[in-house]
């Protein structure tokens, strides 16, 4: 017993600097995504080369299918796209934990969710965007971030309901019921608690279907619009020209991959280690 505790507690130290070292490079990336457009050497309509050149000393990237500065460009166009996933992810994480953790105190709320979250999983994202997108006044950038907060409520209730139905039969939560303690403390104050690791790693998992549905609308032009700077704009506009400059469509592509590949390390990282808990305890 002495020699697995101690073991647990030497992962958990040396898994502790690797773990604020990813939380420190996620936090980065997002700090230099949104603080992009004061850095930019360049203004977004101004062309400074010619079309599709090649790198130079004032186009560090070169330039995109109009001969404005790529990485100027690259440098504004993270920040709604950061920003609309931050609100996606924490939208429906939050959506999701109460829906759930109150649906397996509640079996009939339970069965109701469970029914519409099948129905509502069998409808494809992209259709799902476009018919949102199409009916939402003015359609727009709102019209992409309500559709993927509709869409992934279901997928997440589900993750979440799944994560706590075993936890209902635990000691604690039937000394609750037994109390007479109502639902909303028992789903808040009992269940929410111990399911941490399941929402820091559903909101990372949230956060890059967010990018990636944000992205593919942007690419399919349901969205932002040009001349707007958006990295999957980029990556449409200037397909045409990637062998004259395949930075202004490999940088685009590689920031989004980056955003959201270092923030789900991150709450990955961040998340309690349950099962090492539990080791320990025994």
């Amino acid at each position: 017993m002495t020699t697995i505790v101690a073991r647990a507690v030497a992962r958990s130290s040396t898994g502790r600097p690797r773990t604020l070292v990813t939380a420190a490079v996620a936090v980065l990336s997002l700090v230099l995504t949104v603080a992009g457009p004061l850095v930019a050497p360049h203004s977004l309509a101004s062309p400074v080369t010619a079309p599709f050149a090649a790198p130079s000393a004032d186009a560090p990237l070169g330039g995109d299918q109009l001969g404005r500065d790529v990485l100027s460009r690259l440098l504004h166009g993270g920040t709604l796209l950061v920003v609309g996933a931050l609100l996606v992810a924490a939208v429906v994480t939050a959506a999701a934990t109460l829906i759930g953790c109150f649906a397996v105190l509640r079996p009939v709320l339970g069965r109701a969710v469970e029914r519409c979250a099948d129905v509502a999983i069998l409808l494809p994202p992209l259709l799902g965007i476009m018919l949102i997108a199409l009916a939402w006044p003015g359609g727009g950038r709102w019209a992409v971030i309500a559709a993927a907060v509709v869409l992934g409520i279901p997928y997440a209730v589900r993750v979440v309901a799944a994560a706590a139905a075993p936890l209902t039969t635990a000691g604690y939560i039937e000394a609750a019921v037994t109390r007479g303690e109502s639902t909303a403390y028992i789903a808040l104050r009992e269940l929410l608690p111990n399911l941490r690791s399941t929402v820091l790693t559903l909101f990372g998992l949230r956060f890059v279907e967010a990018v990636y549905v944000i992205s593919m609308a942007g690419f399919l032009q349901i969205g932002p619009q040009p001349p707007a700077s958006d990295w999957s704009l980029m990556v449409r506009e200037n397909a045409s020209g990637i062998l004259l400059n395949p930075w202004a469509v490999v940088a685009p592509s590689l920031a989004i991959a980056a955003v959201a590949i270092t923030v789900n390390l991150a709450t990955r990282a961040l998340a309690p280690e349950t099962t090492q808990k539990a080791v320990t305890r025994s």
